[in-house]
């Protein structure tokens, strides 16, 4: 899977679980709730305050792995 802004974070800890600490490091704390189910990267970056070209960096490196 190749991350993109327009991602939805649901769909990226459904395929790799092992990236839920990039969403913890950026406030992110209710990963179960509704919202991760079907909000992009970019827009749960904006409410954040994370630079989201920044965090899909981090997170294609850590799942090419």
């Amino acid at each position: 899977m190749t991350v993109t802004k327009e991602t939805v974070i649901g769909d990226i800890l459904d395929t790799d679980p092992s990236t839920a600490p990039y969403f913890l490091e950026m406030g992110m704390h209710c990963l179960g709730c509704p919202a991760s189910r079907g909000e992009s990267l970019e827009d749960a970056c904006a409410v954040h305050g994370v630079d989201a070209d920044e965090l899909v960096a981090k997170l294609n490196a850590h799942m090419a792995q």
